[in-house]
């Protein structure tokens, strides 16, 4: 099934969550791995090339979600659920999509922040909306990596809860956003 149903989310959505997990955690390795790379390194110019282009991706995929989000019916939560594990679910991944953005945007506005655009995988640039000072810059930076590091531990403590649901609990939260839902 593609779209989302009343007990399980749909294709649409399983993929577009697990595809930002996973490039949103390989971002954050590779931001870091950056951090230390010195000029000469081989991979100083490809690595954030990569970086800003999958950053740019990982934008784009937070619209396509928050849009098929609007248009499907979000699975009911599973009766088992206590009131404050649908509460703190809730407030995560609101979080969740609100830390993507900001993490997205701080780095957006670092990359362009010289008025030049950035490239999104060699097939287009994406314009600069504005110039701003070196001290923007650098604190656009400090919201970059520090949010970058909220985002990474909460988008971690919410894959353990998904673990706590299916190991402890014993209940369908991790199978409605994996495959095996979908197998009949």
């Amino acid at each position: 099934m593609i779209r989302n149903t009343s007990t399980a989310y749909g294709l649409v959505a399983v993929a577009l969550h697990w595809s930002m997990a996973l490039i949103l955690f390989a971002l954050f390795g590779v931001g870091l791995y950056m951090t230390d790379l010195g000029y000469y390194d081989s991979l100083y110019h490809i690595a954030p090339w990569w970086h800003k282009s999958f950053g740019l991706l990982v934008l784009s995929l937070l619209i396509v979600r928050l849009f098929w989000k609007m248009v499907n019916p979000k699975p009911r939560p599973l009766a088992a659920h206590k009131p404050w594990e649908k509460k703190i679910a809730s407030i995560s991944h609101r979080l969740l999509y609100v830390l993507t953005l900001i993490v997205g945007c701080s780095g957006y506005l670092i990359s362009t922040s010289k008025g030049d655009g950035v490239e999104f995988f060699g097939w287009f640039d994406v314009p600069s909306v504005l110039k701003i000072t070196p001290e923007y810059t650098d604190l656009a930076g400090d919201v970059h990596f520090y949010l970058a590091w909220a985002l990474v531990l909460l988008a971690g403590a919410h894959g353990l809860a998904a673990l706590k649901h299916h190991y402890i609990d014993r209940d369908d939260t991790l199978n409605n956003m994996t495959l095996r839902k979908h197998k009949t």
